[in-house]
């Protein structure tokens, strides 16, 4: 089997969709983007967007990488009051990071940090909506 590769130029396709849900909203946003070995492949932040968002847009798609999972998934749990989540390593029980799948694979993940994390998710979904659409053509 030959595996999948995230690839520069799709991570720049990824957040540049992305970052326009960001713009439509008027949210200032920082996009990260890791590969398959949660390695940060492609960064930006966008004007105005706060400097702690930069850790927290990385952590957020290393979580979502590592364990394959929307970190909502996280965030849910410890709502729901299992506050085990916060002791597994690296994950980030805070929505807006998600797997970025290509052909059926994960192949990175995308984690978005600067606004609500219900917001951060929606500009997160559309580098996911995005990566989808390139997949298929």
């Amino acid at each position: 089997d030959i595996r999948q590769t995230l690839t520069l130029s799709i991570a720049q396709q990824v957040a540049a969709a992305a970052e326009s849900a960001a713009r439509e909203n008027n949210w200032n946003v920082v996009v990260t983007i890791v590969d398959d070995g949660a390695n940060l492949l492609y960064l930006q932040r966008m004007d105005g967007t706060q400097l702690g968002s930069i850790d927290v847009a990385i952590a957020k798609a290393i979580s979502a990488i590592k364990y394959k999972r929307p970190t909502k998934a996280f965030e849910d749990s410890l709502v729901g009051g299992r506050q085990a989540v916060l002791t597994l390593p690296g994950a980030m029980p805070v929505n807006g990071g998600l797997p970025l799948v290509y052909n059926n694979e994960i192949v990175g993940a995308i984690g978005v940090s600067g606004v609500q994390p219900d917001q951060d998710a929606i500009v997160s979904q559309a580098g996911v909506d995005i990566l989808a659409r390139i997949a298929g053509s």
